[in-house]
């Protein structure tokens, strides 16, 4: 907390007022992001297409903490806080919620969840694949074209059964 408190220059007992735990602040920090539901916004039909071409080209580390809004900051969080306990413990609570049910939801159908895991798996594996290397730029456009193809009829086969 303190950490964070020299970072945005308050003191430390300023952070602890507002958001209590370090926990707590870890969730305030993660309702500041754009959740699982926004993913869904828009027409089912180009699902596969706007999240392919939001992990393929979009820019993934904004979120309304920091001045942005992209969908996809949350996993990123997520990738950042695997080592602590504590902040995977809050991630495992909130990822139903916030992700999982929207999405089988969204998909419907009796094996709607069991299609929203394998979707979600997809575009967690394609976002993290990003980040651990040079966030695709190795790829030529054509290559990434291609990418970005795959990755949409895959991800749409998933919605649309």
């Amino acid at each position: 907390m303190r950490d964070v408190a020299r970072d945005v220059g308050v003191d430390a007992a300023l952070i602890s007022r507002y958001f209590g735990s370090k926990e707590d602040l870890f969730v305030a920090v993660l309702d500041s992001c754009k959740n699982g539901r926004d993913l869904m916004e828009g027409p089912r039909e180009d699902f596969g297409d706007r999240l392919a071409r939001e992990i393929v080209y979009g820019d993934l580390t904004p979120c309304e903490a920091d001045g942005g809004g992209a969908k996809m900051r949350g996993l990123l969080i997520l990738l950042r806080s695997v080592g602590s306990a504590k902040a995977m413990d809050v991630m495992q609570r909130t990822s139903n919620n916030r992700f999982f049910d929207p999405l089988a939801a969204w998909i419907g159908g009796p094996d709607a969840p069991v299609r929203a895991r394998l979707a979600a798996g997809l575009i967690m594996g394609m976002a993290i694949g990003r980040e651990l290397s040079d966030g695709y730029a190795s790829l030529d456009e054509t290559q990434k074209a291609e990418l970005a193809r795959r990755m949409s009829a895959a991800l749409q086969g998933l919605i649309d059964n």
